[in-house]
């Protein structure tokens, strides 16, 4: 159902560029069924790529589907200035238009008196009629939009080149404290490394899961926290791309809670998996981190997502009973759960999954549905910090929201004592 609604929308998306792309910038004839077999080629290649989810199509069509996307949105802020460039056009084309037929007009001869008869008057038509009417304007439109063509081209090329290579660059590695009032100064300094939405696939593979933790590694944390969508694959196709998870170093082990896509992909044999690996799975559950006699409560629920099979998430079950003089960190995949974890008394939830919004202008929809888009945050009392994610979903591109792998530094609020 998600692929055929999205091949209509696609569907309307290239019909708008073929227009703007190749009807308004060719003349019938060889190049325009050339460039029409282009775009719906594009157009297959697109859908082709993201019903088979292959790695050889799925490369060329999510590109596409950048391109696709910022060329639309490019064409619809230029319509304003086409429509002001054409209208200029015409005026111009019917101002020569008049002056030609003014300088052909011949002078009236006085022949002597003549008789008239009434005449009646024609009405006369107040509007231009449709479309170029002169060869004149026909080809200041055609100019016009082959301009217009090629500003939209060069700048989607520009921002789609620059998004990929903050996709698949090494994601940049952040650093931030978090003062919580309970927190025992034994513990000040606790160090947890944050990483989400790994998204393995078939564009992210063993490669990508190396670099990750070569990077969580050198950063020598007390804890390492994976708070959900890891893979888009089966444990047979990407159990691979997930091994070197095993690597992985911190003081107190590696833990990691379920996000939307883990539903998608056969969540029991990933956690099984991951449990394997020595990535020990939190299934709302709660257990005490303990450092030089001081702790803090360790919490972790299923996504929202989970609902839908039979294994959503159980703040009760989680936090119910726990010793509430411990600060408690909670690993939750999507921030709108802080709402719920504020009720039971969370002083700090570690998520992810809006990829900061991962192309731009989507960064304005993210508020729509969840709390917090990126960063640290306060929702109802609780803080809450939100991670742009080390993958990508879909495009291999990233505009305004670049990857990202957080430390948490868990301080004491000693101006509190």
């Amino acid at each position: 159902m998600f692929v055929v609604l999205f091949a209509v929308v696609m569907g309307a998306a290239h019909y708008y560029l073929w227009r703007r792309a190749v009807r308004d910038t060719t003349t019938p004839g060889r190049a325009r069924r050339i460039g029409t077999a282009v775009v719906v080629g594009l157009f297959v290649l697109l859908i082709a790529g993201l019903a088979l989810n292959a790695g050889f199509l799925a490369w060329p069509g999510y590109l596409w589907l950048a391109c696709a996307f910022y060329l639309a949105l490019l064409f619809g802020l230029l319509e304003v200035p086409r429509a002001l460039l054409n209208r200029a056009a015409r005026r111009r084309s019917a101002r020569a238009t008049g002056a030609a037929e003014v300088a052909g007009t011949p002078e009236p001869v006085a022949t002597g008196p003549v008789a008239t008869e009434p005449v009646t008057a024609e009405p006369v038509a107040t509007e231009a009629p449709a479309g170029p009417r002169t060869p004149e304007e026909r080809t200041r439109r055609l100019f016009i939009a082959r301009s217009l063509a090629a500003v939209g081209g060069v700048a989607t090329a520009g921002v789609v080149g620059y998004g990929t290579t903050q996709a698949l660059g090494d994601p940049l590695v952040k650093r931030v404290p978090v003062t919580l009032a309970k927190l025992d100064p034994r513990l000040s300094g606790y160090r947890i490394a944050v990483v989400s939405d790994i998204h393995l696939g078939p564009l992210l593979g063993r490669a990508h899961t190396e670099r990750i933790v070569r990077m969580i590694n050198e950063q020598q944390v007390d804890l390492v926290a994976i708070v959900g969508d890891l893979v888009d694959g089966t444990v047979a196709e990407l159990g691979e791309a997930a091994a070197p998870l095993r690597d992985l170093v911190s003081t107190h082990g590696s833990f990691f809670v379920t996000g939307n896509h883990e539903y998608y992909s056969g969540v029991e044999p990933w956690l099984g998996e991951l449990d394997r690996l020595g990535v020990h799975p939190l299934r709302n559950e709660r257990l005490s981190v303990e450092r030089a006699g001081a702790a803090f409560d360790l919490a972790g629920v299923n996504d929202v997502t989970g609902r839908n099979f039979d294994d959503g998430p159980d703040f009760a079950r989680a936090l119910d009973g726990r010793d509430r003089s411990n600060p408690v960190v909670l690993l939750a995949h999507q921030p709108v759960q802080a709402h719920e974890a504020a009720k039971h008394g969370v002083d700090l939830q570690l998520s992810g999954h809006t990829h900061g919004g991962q192309m731009f202008p989507f960064h304005l929809a993210i508020g729509l549905q969840q709390p917090v888009r990126s960063g640290l945050a306060t929702v109802d009392g609780t803080q809450v910090y939100t991670s742009n994610g080390v993958g990508f979903w879909g495009p291999p591109v990233r505009v305004g929201a670049p990857p990202d792998i957080t430390v948490v530094e868990l301080r004491h609020n000693f101006a509190g004592r």
